[in-house]
C-alpha cells in the first residue's frame, strides 16, 4: 500500500547539506514540502531547484519550510549547487537531503523494496519514480502529493497556491474551486446549513442544491 493523503508522513533520520535532521522534529510546528529528485546533476531538476531557492521567502511567508532530496550522497548535493547558481542564479539555502542508501525514496514509496541498497550506478531512469511533491502539515500528515514525469519540470506556484487553500480550509469550511486563486470566492462545506453559512460568512449564493460559494473568510 502506498502513501496516502492524511496519512502521517514517514518520519526518518537522514544525512543533509545541513548536517543531521530526524525529519518530524525539524518540520516542529509549522508546514513543510518534501520534493525529490531522480539523479545529480540532471538539467529539469537543476532548473527546478533553483526556482524553489528562487521563491523560499513566498514558502517562509505562509510558515512553510522546504526540504530537497535526491538519490546522490551529501557531497555531491555540495558540488551541485554551485551548477544550480549558475544555471538560475539562486543560491540553494535550504537542506538537500542525500539519500546514496535509497531508504528515504523507498520509505516514501518512490522506489520499490528491491530496488537494491545504493545509489552508485543508477541511471536517472532508474531513479524516474523519485518526482514527487508532498505538503506535509503542522500534525505530521501529507495534505498533497504531486508527481511528475522526468521531463516536465514542476510548477511551483501551483504548490504555493495549494498550500494557500488547504491552509485557508483547514481553518474555515470551505472548499476552493477549480483553479482558484487568493482572494477569490470559496465553496462553502455540505457540513455548514444555510443558516449556519449567514452566521458565519453573512451571505452567499446558490449556485445549485450542493454547491455555495460566499466570499474568502479574511479572519
Amino acid at each position: 500500500m502506498g502513501l496516502r493523503i492524511n496519512q502521517t508522513a514517514p518520519d526518518f533520520t537522514a544525512e543533509t547539506t545541513q548536517g543531521t535532521i530526524n525529519f518530524h522534529e525539524w518540520i516542529g510546528d509549522g508546514w513543510a514540502v518534501l520534493f525529490s529528485h531522480p539523479k545529480n546533476f540532471t538539467p529539469v531538476c537543476t532548473t527546478e531547484l533553483g526556482a524553489m531557492a528562487g521563491i523560499e521567502n513566498e514558502f517562509r511567508k505562509r510558515g512553510v519550510k522546504i526540504i530537497g532530496i535526491s538519490v546522490d550522497p551529501v557531497e555531491s548535493h555540495s558540488k551541485w549547487k554551485n551548477d544550480i547558481k549558475v544555471a538560475t542564479g539562486f543560491d540553494v539555502e535550504y537542506p538537500l537531503i542525500g539519500d546514496k542508501d535509497l531508504k528515504v525514496a523507498k520509505l516514501y514509496d518512490m522506489l520499490p523494496a528491491d530496488a537494491g541498497e545504493t545509489s552508485e550506478g543508477r541511471t536517472p531512469a532508474d531513479n524516474a519514480t523519485v518526482r514527487s511533491v508532498y505538503v506535509i502539515g503542522p500534525d505530521k500528515k501529507i495534505k498533497l502529493i504531486l508527481t511528475y514525469p522526468m521531463t516536465t519540470g514542476r510548477n511551483f506556484n501551483e504548490i504555493l497556491r495549494a498550500i494557500d487553500s488547504i491552509q485557508l480550509t483547514a481553518k474555515h469550511q470551505v472548499a476552493t474551486p477549480a483553479n482558484w486563486q487568493q482572494g477569490e470566492d470559496v465553496i462553502i462545506t455540505a457540513a455548514v446549513s444555510n443558516e449556519d453559512a449567514i452566521q458565519r460568512f453573512g451571505s452567499f449564493d446558490t449556485i445549485l442544491p450542493y454547491l455555495r460559494k460566499t466570499k474568502q473568510p479574511t479572519a
